[in-house]
């Protein structure tokens, strides 16, 4: 594993130029998405080391009974479009630090990078250890979930596929870790500065063109700082250089696809007809590519499909509250738990935000950060998946029991001939 990080590195402009290429992303923040894969199976390298079970209490003295973490076997790695490097590695490294096999699927739209990194792992792994299919999601992606020889399905998509393919698990009787889609909040409070604020969930809103599934895809900010904190989120958002991901000075890239940026645009429009306004962006570009401006919509309520359904676009839209009650009740009205963002000086309304949001991560004052040292997932409609940190190895293992009475002694319930 520490080989495979090292060639990693070694191939870093050829695997950033891959990922521009198939995700649109600029070419800056794809290298430093490959350093964190590079980074990644370092990690699991060393927790590989130390990473074990535990020796549990016995019945009797002579006994030992030892609870072993072990492999599943084969795990099939379905992986999604947005970010088909890093979310690969999320899942390859610690399932091969438990000493799992995979075999990996990427989204017939994204099979640039894989291809890559699957010459790096055949040179150093041994054969059959990591390997690679191409096709649909229909039929090589449902193929490899309900083949008898996969004992384990790592998953990272809509909620809506997600569904489908636990339920498929579960007919097979085996284990799912899935990590599905958001609708990620972030509560504005008044007591921190609205204009640095905004950059915060403008940067969460329109990273990667939106086609995060942590982005910021609902804004709720005080009502005492909201014209301010509207007024500078516009600014920034009209500031926002999109263009040629190649271009060292292009903040945004295109999105994906035609078919993904209509979606979007749809969902702007419709909400428009409920009687929204768009105050900034809402359009695409005229040049060849799948551009569309920064979108700030203000004037929103939760009867919106852009209130309550995955985005997925560059789309911020911005809701006033009155109360704390009121910016926790409406982060908490919906059916997602990836995550949520809170901006705000108080400690009180931190513990309140990681008590009551029911989501994966609660980021404060720092949104959309991914930290390699601790678990990333969600819960209910986004999934059960843990990935990163020790947990991640916990994801890839399941518990044995090893019951061991060093000598052959007869015990006094056993049947005995007379």
């Amino acid at each position: 594993m520490r080989a495979i990080a090292d060639s990693i590195e070694a191939s870093r402009d050829r695997l950033a130029d891959a990922l521009t290429y198939e995700t649109g992303r600029p070419l800056a923040r794809n290298h430093l998405y490959v350093d964190m894969a590079r980074d990644i199976f370092r990690q699991y390298a060393e927790l590989a080391r130390v990473f074990g079970g535990r020796v549990a209490p016995s019945n009797d003295p002579g006994q030992l009974s030892l609870v072993l973490r072990s492999p599943y076997g084969v795990v099939g790695c379905l992986i999604p479009w947005n970010y088909p490097l890093l979310l690969l590695v999320f899942k390859v490294a610690p399932a091969l630090a438990a000493g799992n096999t995979v075999v990996i699927k990427p989204a017939s739209e994204t099979p640039l990078s894989l291809q890559v990194l699957a010459e790096i792992l055949a040179e150093h792994l041994p054969p059959g250890v990591a390997n690679t299919v191409m096709g649909s999601g229909r039929v090589v992606g449902e193929g490899l979930v309900t083949d008898p020889r996969v004992d384990m399905v790592a998953f990272t998509g809509s909620t809506e596929v997600g569904k489908r393919l636990a339920g498929l698990c579960a007919e097979a009787v085996k284990p799912s870790h899935l990590e599905l889609g958001g609708k990620d909040p972030a509560i504005v409070f008044d007591d921190v500065d609205p204009s640095r604020a905004a950059e915060g969930v403008v940067w969460a809103s329109f990273l990667n063109a939106g086609q995060v599934c942590t982005s910021t895809e609902r804004v709720y900010v005080h009502r005492s700082r909201y014209d301010e904190f509207v007024a500078h989120a516009v600014k920034l958002a009209d500031s926002i250089r999109v263009g040629d991901p190649f271009d060292e000075s292009t903040q945004v890239g295109p999105m994906r696809s035609e078919k993904r940026r209509r979606g979007v645009i749809e969902m702007v429009e419709r909400a428009i007809q409920q009687g929204a306004e768009v105050v900034a962006g809402g359009n695409t570009i005229d040049r060849p590519g799948f551009f569309m401006r920064p979108t700030v919509v203000t004037g929103v309520d939760h009867g919106m499909d852009l209130m309550k359904d995955e985005t997925f676009g560059p789309v911020m839209p911005v809701m006033a509250f009155d109360d704390d009650d009121m910016a926790f009740e409406l982060a908490a009205d919906t059916p997602y738990g990836l995550g949520a963002s809170v901006y705000t000086a108080s400690p009180a309304r931190v513990e309140r935000a990681y008590r009551e949001l029911r989501v994966g991560t609660v980021w404060v004052n720092d949104p959309v950060v991914d930290n390699l040292a601790a678990p990333f997932g969600g819960v209910r409609a986004s999934g059960d998946a843990r990935e990163l940190g020790v947990e991640a190895l916990d994801s890839f293992t399941t518990q044995r029991h090893v019951h061991w009475n060093l000598e052959l002694v007869p015990k006094p319930w056993w049947f005995r001939e007379e």
